[in-house]
């Protein structure tokens, strides 16, 4: 018998159990995962938060690759601290500055959605009638769902029907582009009834875009500008940039950290402003006290859930209201935010109302949810909410480096029993199992690697690529405890 003692029954559990906190523990110590400073206490003075910020903001953008990050502080409802770290292009040494206008991506939702709500004021429209009836110029293509009971609600809910639609159509300034009318067009198909459920839509806010220019007879961007923008004194929110701007917004920077230029959408609606972090902390300020847009009741009524079934967004969020997302915090307290993500770009806002809390995170990398999440977290333990939902992220990579000791531990074990354990090398067992389960794997590992864009890798950016190479080993392992044993049975034969 050649069967080692380290095999026999309960003990290679052991083992493995052993063997698998143990790199799951190096693993978390060496992706970042558990180089966490002290945790923040509640309400200490805004000075010591600050300080405690500009320590951990820079070790979080070094960890991650992130060039580049704009936060703002509301406490109180008044705006109490900005800061721009690091660069807003690598390439040439530009510095970011607090006074760089920067995309903000989807945040536009929010904004868009306080510029219905003051048309919704005025009495221009109403948010439950058929929005077609403000579509004077334009008119949903052909579908196979009905189209005229869809209202201005539903779109701002994503309740609409709408589909995502396509977001990589991008242009860079001053370059020709179609209109949105154009775009919205070809987009604006159903995918399912209006009031059916929950599907998040760029082309139902785009929708929203040539409504507003239907009703107001104004361009999408002076309607903003003249009714939310001004204001509000977002002095720098901006959907027109051009090549001579000045500061010139960042340049991006995707996953794998290579330069995306900035670039603009044919929509404006659903993800093209450009703001400072100042002009974004002034909007979300305005949403905790009285504000010359919108009266309180419509503020609240944005804040309200319209949809609880909200997808993968359930993950973080419990709902989605009018352009915010919505969550109850631990300690009773309800939450809005939003973020958005585009080719090169990460952002995030959050606001306790009742608090007058609120915080915003512009970055120019698609690498920052997990920078985005430590910061939020930070920045609840301070304010005493203990805990948000973005902090899941903290927890998933807790979660994916046991995954991927798991796998690295099962990988090791099998090698050390194919050298020394001949017995177990040559049982059929469930070869045709394990071949064709590592099969699997390495196909999904091929088709991972040709996506363009991987979500486990951007909330994960780290991570993600030992999740890869540790599924790739492990299949390789799987694979060869199954083939072996068969070449082993030839030699015999021999």
């Amino acid at each position: 018998m050649q069967n080692t003692v380290l095999f026999k029954g309960h003990k290679i559990w052991a083992w493995f159990i052993l063997l698998s906190i143990l790199i799951s523990l190096l693993l978390a110590l060496f992706s970042g995962s558990l180089q966490i400073k002290r945790a923040m206490r509640a309400d200490v003075p805004l000075n010591e938060f600050k300080a405690h910020m500009d320590e951990r903001i820079p070790a979080l953008m070094k960890l991650y690759e992130i060039p580049g990050c704009s936060i703002a502080l509301v406490k109180d409802g008044e705006i109490v601290w900005t800061e721009a770290f690091g660069y807003a292009d690598v390439e040439s040494g530009r510095k970011l500055t607090v006074d760089t206008p920067m995309s903000v991506q989807s945040i536009t939702k929010s904004v868009t959605a306080w510029g219905i709500m003051r048309l919704a004021e005025k009495g221009l429209i109403d948010l439950d009638a058929p929005v077609s009836q403000y579509l004077k110029s334009w008119q949903f293509p052909h579908s196979g769902y009905p189209t005229e009971k869809i209202t201005t609600r539903q779109l701002l809910s994503h309740t609409a029907g709408m589909p995502l639609g396509d977001f990589n159509h991008i242009y860079a300034p001053g370059e020709a582009m179609p209109s949105n009318w154009d775009v919205t067009t070809k987009e604006a198909v159903p995918t399912r009834e209006a009031g059916a459920g929950f599907a998040y839509s760029n082309v139902g806010y785009n929708l929203l875009e040539i409504l507003i220019e239907n009703v107001t007879g104004q361009s999408f961007s002076e309607y903003l500008r003249s009714e939310v923008f001004l204001p509000l004194g977002m002095e720098s929110a901006t959907f027109e940039i051009d090549s001579a701007a000045t500061p010139y917004p960042p340049t991006g920077y995707n996953l794998s950290g290579k330069s995306v230029p900035v670039y603009l959408y044919p929509s404006k609606a659903s993800g093209g402003l450009f703001a400072t972090a100042h002009d974004i902390a002034r909007f979300a300020a305005a949403g905790l006290k009285e504000n010359p847009v919108l009266n309180t009741k419509s503020v609240e009524q944005m804040y309200q859930p319209e949809s609880y079934k909200i997808g993968i967004y359930g993950l973080v969020f419990e709902a989605y209201g009018l352009g915010h997302y919505i969550e109850k915090l631990q300690n009773g307290l309800s939450s809005v935010s939003h973020g958005g993500q585009g080719n090169g770009i990460m952002t995030h806002y959050q606001s306790v109302p009742e608090t007058g809390d609120s915080i915003v995170i512009l970055t120019n990398s698609q690498r920052s949810w997990p920078l985005i999440a430590y910061v939020l977290s930070d920045w609840a333990q301070w304010r005493g909410f203990s805990f948000v939902g973005m902090g899941k992220i903290i927890w998933g990579h807790y979660g994916l480096c046991a995954v991927i000791g798991i796998l690295i531990s099962a990988s090791l074990l099998m090698i050390l029993r194919l050298i020394v354990d001949s017995y177990w090398q040559r049982r059929t067992g469930f070869r045709v199992l394990r071949a064709g389960t590592a099969v699997i794997l390495l196909g999904v590992l091929i088709r991972c690697f040709f996506q363009e864009y991987l979500f486990v890798t951007s909330v994960f950016p780290v991570l993600s690529v030992w999740l890869g190479g540790s599924v790739f080993g492990f299949s390789i392992v799987l694979l060869l405890s199954a083939l072996l044993p068969a070449c082993s049975r030839k030699q015999d034969k021999l």
